[in-house]
């Protein structure tokens, strides 16, 4: 009966893809050598730009160590699918080689070059898809001193005319933002709560106010090195983080149109959400965020407050589920 038991308790699944299953059997396609698989993905997938941003992140951090994707663009230099996927792939490389480089080592400057002309390239080949634009927003972080306040609204505002409440881009943008990168933490909630303010019902971009909160105890954490800082200890259940939890979850979750579970595309969001909702104390609201997740985990946020597989089985069990 014991053994029964610890059978079929309830354990999450970290899988990238978040149970997308046409996307994971492209990625397996890349890891074999072949890009065929990939081409019919994006094909697919159209103009559904939620869809197609998630799916375009995740192949290129698939195939940022393999040649697969250069040999899609040798044998087919028209397309503008491997393009975008080009593109994104180079920024993907040059943010790997600062990880390797270690915080605060100068960015190669010819890398970066590289990474925003392929960026421009495919902004050309593909004028109405939102993602060349999200690269180049994500490789502005790498910018020493930054990208200049105009050429970064001019970036923001491209991005804007083809997919104006895409989330990868205003995760990017809020990172830039922040104290990390090029910002401060109150510009980084500024930029946070105006775009949650601007979303439609339904739309998950309230939760960035969430992602921000994720990235300043991140920083703070950091910086202390396990010591304890003075007034932080509330970081996640004051009176205005608890309001804010409530607020995103009924103008996403609340003003859905659907009963059914969250997207793929969506659920790295959900999970933030979920986590803050945790750490709130607000038992319903994650009551019904862990239902609409299931056992779709992602090691972010949950690894920055502990281990992620602990963290969230203790709350899905906390929830009653």
């Amino acid at each position: 009966m014991a053994a029964r038991r610890h059978s079929s308790r309830f354990t999450p699944v970290f899988d990238p893809d978040f149970g997308d299953r046409p996307l994971t059997e492209a990625r397996h396609d890349i890891a074999i050598g072949r890009w065929q698989g990939v081409r019919d993905l994006l094909r697919a997938t159209g103009d559904d730009w939620p869809l197609r941003t998630h799916r375009i992140r995740l192949l290129a951090e698939a195939a940022a160590d393999g040649s697969a994707m250069e040999v899609w663009r040798a044998a087919e230099p028209d397309s503008a699918d491997a393009a975008v996927l080009r593109a994104a792939l180079e920024v993907v490389r040059i943010f790997n080689q600062a990880i390797a480089a270690g915080r605060g080592a100068e960015v190669d400057r010819d890398s970066l070059d590289v990474a925003v002309m392929a960026c421009l390239a495919a902004a050309d080949a593909a004028p109405a898809d939102p993602m060349p634009w999200v690269s180049l927003l994500t490789v502005a972080r790498l910018r020493s001193g930054g990208v200049g306040r105009r050429e970064l609204r001019d970036w923001w505002d491209e991005l804007r005319q083809r997919d104006p409440y895409n989330m990868e881009a205003h995760v990017q943008m809020l990172r830039y933002f922040s104290a990390r990168w090029h910002g401060t933490h109150g510009t980084m909630y500024d930029f946070a709560r105006d775009a949650a303010g601007a979303a439609p019902p339904g739309s998950p971009l309230p939760v960035l106010v969430q992602i921000a909160r994720v990235e300043e105890y991140r920083y703070v954490a950091e910086a202390a090195k396990g010591r304890p800082v003075r007034g932080f200890v509330r970081h996640w259940n004051h009176e205005l983080a608890v309001t804010e939890v409530r607020r995103s979850w009924e103008w996403w979750i609340g003003r859905r149109v659907t009963e059914e579970q969250v997207p793929p595309q969506e659920v790295g969001e959900l999970n933030y959400l979920t986590h803050a909702a945790c750490q709130a104390g607000l038992a319903e609201q994650a009551g019904e965020l862990f239902r609409l997740l299931g056992k779709r985990a992602a090691r972010i946020p949950w690894s920055y407050t502990g281990d992620p597989g602990e963290q969230f089985t203790k709350y899905h069990e906390q929830a009653g589920l």
